[in-house]
């Protein structure tokens, strides 16, 4: 029988998921969805730092596949999908960010959890492009006075939305309760005040402006900068949350085995403390924290 989970992965450090070189100003620009232009992170390169960390015994063949010298004998017993962008940390005008989301990510998050069994997700809200949802006592939201009326506003980057909640309060205790773990109450608590649900049309356009870019070059010897060797990358920031399934689907040399729960117990121990994904690990990018959140949880 089939094992289906959540995952989320909370980015500690700029995370670089590159594509390869680019043709535009941006010489080493993330991997990004063709049709919306959201940021993802490849399933194969989650997949992969999990099967390095895990060694090499038996529960490992099973779960990744044998060496591929002997690739033929059985397939891995599991599944990793892409981890999708669900919180973008942006810039804000007060309380220094806010974690953007918008329904059509939302929806997505509600669909894919729902495929797994997952069913007590808040409905997800509809919204026009100068509001955004918040929590009323919201930390980022700012107040002024204009012809004698008290104006409140969220100020994301140079965006001026006007708040109105809805759905906020709700989708903030459902992901506290998932993305952090049961004793980081700081973290989880941290999140409420800042959820900011945004339009469609708002979230493309942070997309654009929020994504941090870093200059890198390499010295020569006497500390300047070598001939053509300056150049530009793209990396989700610090604090921005992805989440993807994950499905352990034994196959026949599991059964043969009876270690179905051992394989559980592995994928649990591989997702425990700080995981690396992405390229660029000598200068400390993509350092993560990955939670799996299982049928029973949700």
């Amino acid at each position: 029988m089939s094992t289906a989970f959540l995952y989320f992965l909370h980015v500690l450090s700029p995370l670089h998921s590159g594509t390869g070189q680019g043709v535009g100003v941006i010489d080493l620009p993330i991997a990004r969805e063709k049709a919306t232009g959201i940021p993802y992170l490849p399933g194969s390169s989650v997949k992969g730092v999990l099967r390095d960390r895990s060694g090499n015994d038996n529960l490992t063949y099973l779960l990744f596949g044998p060496p591929t010298d002997q690739a033929s004998e059985h397939a891995g017993s599991l599944q990793i999908t892409d981890a999708r962008l669900l919180l973008l940390p942006v810039r804000a005008l007060r309380g220094t960010f806010a974690w953007v989301t918008s329904p059509y990510v939302l929806r997505r998050l509600a669909r894919d959890a729902q495929d797994i069994g997952i069913s007590d997700l808040p409905p997800v809200p509809t919204l026009d492009d100068h509001v955004c949802d918040v929590i009323a006592e919201a930390a980022i939201g700012v107040e002024w006075e204009r012809n004698n009326q008290q104006i409140r506003r969220v100020v994301l980057e140079d965006l001026d939305l006007q708040p109105q909640p809805r759905y906020a309060e709700q989708w903030a205790a459902w992901l506290s309760k998932h993305i952090f773990p049961a004793g980081d109450k700081e973290w989880a608590s941290m999140l409420a005040p800042r959820l900011c649900i945004v339009s469609d049309n708002v979230l493309i356009f942070l997309l654009s402006t929020a994504i941090e870019v870093i200059a890198r070059n390499r010295l020569n010897d006497n500390k300047t900068v070598a001939k053509g060797a300056l150049w530009y990358e793209e990396a989700l920031p610090a604090e921005t949350v992805l989440y993807g399934l994950t499905l352990l689907s034994p196959t026949a040399k599991v059964r043969e085995q009876q270690n179905e729960a051992a394989l559980k117990d592995r994928i649990n121990t591989l997702t425990q403390g700080t995981l690396q994904f992405g390229g660029k690990t000598t200068v400390g990018r993509g350092l993560c924290r990955m939670r799996l959140v299982s049928v029973q949880e949700g």
